[in-house]
């Protein structure tokens, strides 16, 4: 399996990790009382809501950065790193659910594994114009 076969397995993970905590919002919603478009009224339903917003954020640097990483460098690294990423981004929704104050090491797995990712990326792109790519 070539590194962009693992790539897009990577992406659609991605894909279901938002699904997931768009269908965790929804189910807060019900539970918890709090209808749209109402963000606030309950701090448990509210950290559920910015687990998603935040994921979301993560999402759109994430994405390029991966696939970026993945034509510059490596496909089969970009995929190695993008599963830290995910994995960091499920241990942060699970913790930031329960309490804000286990948002932390998610939190960190996930914005290590994009650093590397961008960072990877644009000294790939780099190295590409320094060679005379176009």
């Amino acid at each position: 399996m070539d590194g962009y076969h693992m790539l897009t397995l990577i992406t659609l993970l991605t894909v279901f990790l938002m699904f997931w905590t768009g269908a965790r919002v929804a189910m807060g919603r019900a539970k918890y009382g709090i209808n749209a478009p109402a963000t606030t009224g309950n701090p448990d339903f509210e950290r559920i809501f910015r687990v998603q917003m935040n994921t979301l954020e993560n999402v759109a640097m994430f994405l390029p950065s991966l696939w970026l990483f993945g034509l510059y460098i490596s496909g089969l690294w970009a995929a190695a790193v993008g599963v830290v990423w995910l994995f960091g981004r499920v241990w942060y929704v699970l913790g930031y659910s329960a309490e804000a104050s286990k948002r932390g090491p998610g939190f960190g797995i996930g914005t290590f594994a994009l650093a590397v990712l961008a960072v990877g990326a644009l000294i790939g792109v780099v190295m590409q114009l320094i060679q005379g790519g176009v």
